[in-house]
C-alpha cells in the first residue's frame, strides 16, 4: 500500500512540478506555425477563390452552414473585401510569431482564430492536413510551448538576469498588447458578433479565460513574485499544459489507430493494390516518372500497401516500447515525406510530420537544437567576417567596422 502511495504522489508531483516535453512542445508550435504560414503564403493568390468573396462557397452559404453548428469564424463578421483582407493578413502575421514564439501565449490565440475562421469559412476545401491543424491549433493554447526555442525564452533568461542584479524589469510592451486585444474582444461582445457562433459558446469562453488569465498572471507576477499565488498559478498552469501534451499524443495515436482500422477493412489494401490507384492519377502525380517507377512494380505497390497498414495499426501499441517506437516513428516521418513528394501533398505530410514529433526523444532534439545553435553560430561568425571590410589605403583594422550578429 505503501509503495501504490508513493508511486501515486511521484506521479503528481511529476505533472504539477514542471510543464513535461518543453521540445517536443515548442517542435510543435514551430512546426505548425511553418505549416500554416508556407501554406497562407502559397495560396496567396488564390485567397479570394478558397476563403473570400470570390469563392464558389458565399458569404450567405457560410453564414447558413456556421447558423446550424455554431462553427466559429471570424469572416462571418463582415462580408467587406477588406475586412477578408485583415484577418489573412492577421492570420499571416500569428503564423509569423507563433514560430518565432514571441507572446507565445497570445500568438497561440491569435493564430488559434486565424485558422479556424479561414478553415471554418469554406469547410469543404482542405484535407487531412488541414483537420489536423485544426485541432492542433486549440490545443497549442493551453500549452506552454515557448519555454525553449523561442524568443519568450530569451526574454525570460535576459529578465531573470536583470532580477538578479536588482534592476526592476517592467513590461510595457505585454500591457499594451493585453489592453488592446481586450478592447478588441470587449468591442466584438458588445456589438452583438458573438451571436454568430450559434450555440457554440466554447471559442468565445476560451478567449476571454485567456485574457483574464493573462491579467491575473501579471498581477500576481507583479505583487506576489515568490509567494504562495505565484506557485499555486505555475502549478495550474503545468496541469493543463501537461494535459494538452497528452491530448495531443492521443489525438496522433487516433488518427494512425482509425485510419489503420478502415484501411484494413477495405478490399483493395486488403488484396495489396491500395497504393496503386493514387498513383494514377494526374492530379497527385506532380512528378508523373515517379509514380509511375513505383506503380510499375506489383511487389513494391504490395510491400508499400502492407506496410502502411502495419504501421499505422501498430503505432499505439509502439509507444510502450522506446526502440521500437523510435524506429517506427522514423519510418512513419519517411513515409509522410515520401508523400508529399510523389503525391504532391506537402502541407498534409508536413502536418502529419509535426504531429508525429511530439513522440521525439528528448536527447535527440537537444542535440538538433544544439547543432542548429552551431549552424548559426558559424554563418554569424562568417558574416562578421565579411563585415570587416577595411577601407582603401587603410591598414586592416584601423577604422573599419564591425557589425556583430546581435547589434
Amino acid at each position: 500500500m505503501n509503495r501504490v502511495a508513493l508511486t501515486v504522489s511521484r506521479g503528481i508531483a511529476r505533472v504539477t512540478e514542471a510543464a513535461l516535453g518543453p521540445y517536443q512542445t515548442a517542435v510543435v508550435r514551430i512546426g505548425f506555425g511553418a505549416t500554416w504560414l508556407l501554406f497562407l503564403l502559397r495560396e496567396f493568390p488564390h485567397r479570394h477563390e478558397l476563403y473570400g468573396p470570390d469563392g464558389p462557397w458565399s458569404w450567405a452559404l457560410a453564414r447558413r452552414l456556421t447558423a446550424d453548428n455554431g462553427a466559429f469564424t471570424a469572416l462571418l463578421w463582415s462580408d467587406g473585401r477588406l475586412w477578408f483582407e485583415t484577418v489573412y493578413a492577421l492570420s499571416l502575421l500569428a503564423g509569423v510569431v507563433l514560430l518565432l514564439g514571441w507572446r507565445t501565449r497570445t500568438a497561440s490565440v491569435l493564430f488559434m482564430v486565424g485558422v479556424l475562421s479561414l478553415q471554418n469559412r469554406s469547410v469543404f476545401v482542405g484535407d487531412g492536413g488541414d483537420n489536423v491543424l485544426h485541432l492542433m491549433s486549440v490545443y497549442l493554447v493551453f500549452t506552454r510551448c515557448g519555454q525553449v526555442w523561442s524568443l519568450d525564452a530569451r526574454r525570460a533568461r535576459r529578465s531573470a538576469a536583470r532580477r538578479a542584479r536588482g534592476e526592476r524589469v517592467p513590461d510595457r510592451t505585454g500591457v499594451v498588447l493585453w489592453a488592446g486585444l481586450g478592447l478588441a474582444l470587449a468591442a466584438v461582445t458588445l456589438t452583438g458578433r458573438v451571436d454568430g457562433f450559434g450555440d457554440e459558446w466554447l471559442v468565445p469562453a476560451l478567449l476571454w479565460g485567456v485574457w483574464l488569465g493573462q491579467a491575473l498572471w501579471w498581477a500576481v507576477g507583479r505583487w506576489a513574485t515568490g509567494g504562495e499565488p505565484r506557485v499555486l498559478l505555475d502549478v495550474i498552469a503545468n496541469i493543463v499544459h501537461n494535459g494538452a501534451l497528452l491530448v495531443i499524443m492521443a489525438e496522433a495515436c487516433l488518427i494512425y489507430a482509425t485510419a489503420g482500422w478502415y484501411k484494413v477493412q477495405g478490399s483493395r489494401w486488403q488484396d495489396g493494390t491500395a497504393v496503386y490507384y493514387p498513383l494514377q492519377l494526374e492530379y497527385f502525380s506532380p512528378w508523373p516518372q515517379l509514380a509511375g517507377l513505383l506503380a510499375a512494380s506489383g511487389t513494391v505497390v504490395m510491400l508499400i500497401t502492407y506496410g502502411t497498414v502495419a504501421a499505422q495499426v501498430a503505432f499505439p501499441f509502439t509507444l510502450f516500447n522506446r526502440r521500437v517506437k523510435n524506429v517506427l516513428l522514423a519510418v512513419m516521418m519517411t513515409e509522410h515525406a515520401v508523400i508529399a513528394a510523389v503525391l504532391g501533398l506537402p502541407f498534409f505530410s508536413l502536418a502529419m510530420i509535426v504531429a508525429d514529433a511530439v513522440f521525439l526523444p528528448t536527447p535527440f532534439l537537444r542535440r538538433l537544437g544544439g547543432l542548429a545553435a552551431r549552424v548559426a553560430a558559424r554563418v554569424a561568425r562568417r558574416r562578421d567576417g565579411a563585415a570587416v571590410v577595411p577601407a582603401r589605403g587603410v591598414p586592416e583594422g584601423a577604422g573599419s567596422t564591425h557589425v556583430g550578429f546581435g547589434a
